[in-house]
């Protein structure tokens, strides 16, 4: 008898327009949360950039013509491998001729994605989903939002960074904590 009156009661409780427009109601926040949160359509979207690399310094008329241009040089790279996405291209760090040194990104391919960050870290880089997650668990230095999915960008690296401790680069994803690609740098 309990589960005949159980059962009339929800059909009622079915049948009230406040109880769709409550059900209604929900569906479409938690929609605008799922969106918000996952970016979907950035599946689909590709943000390119072309930077030119750092430019190669003039000489000075005070220097002799023998001598070579002072410029860039390359101080340390790797070749990224994929992790959470497929991710390809080069990580690149160059000593400018002020001393100052950037990480340049050359021909990057990897998924669009929420929120990504270059960053420089002291994990190593693994294979597979073993390598997915680490590059939060020691130091790290976070050189800004990816400026794009595809293409060729610089990060200008802070003074303090040592190549010796922080020895790889990962496209870090800040919304779910994965690594999107990783490359390990090798000294020149």
């Amino acid at each position: 008898m309990q589960l005949t009156e159980g059962m009339s009661l929800l059909r009622a409780w079915i049948r009230r327009p406040v109880t769709w427009i409550t059900v209604g109601a929900v569906a479409v926040v938690g929609g605008a949360v799922a969106l918000a949160l996952f970016q979907p359509w950035k599946l689909w979207v590709d943000e390119a950039v072309d930077e030119a690399a750092p430019a190669v310094a003039v000489p000075s008329p005070s220097v002799s013509s023998s001598s070579p241009p002072a410029g860039p040089r390359v101080v340390a790279s790797g070749d990224f491998i994929t992790h959470e996405h497929a991710t390809t291209g080069r990580a690149v760090v160059l000593r400018l001729a002020d001393g100052s040194r950037v990480l340049r990104l050359e021909n990057l391919d990897t998924s669009n994605g929420p929120d990504l960050h270059v960053w420089i870290t002291d994990a190593p880089v693994k294979q597979g989903t073993a390598g997915w997650r680490v590059f939060d668990d020691g130091k790290y230095t976070a050189l800004g939002k990816l400026k794009g999915n595809k293409g060729s960008q610089n990060y200008a690296l802070p003074a303090g960074v040592d190549l010796a401790e922080l020895n790889s680069v990962t496209i870090w994803c800040d919304r779910f904590n994965v690594s999107f690609g990783a490359a390990a740098l090798t000294p020149a």
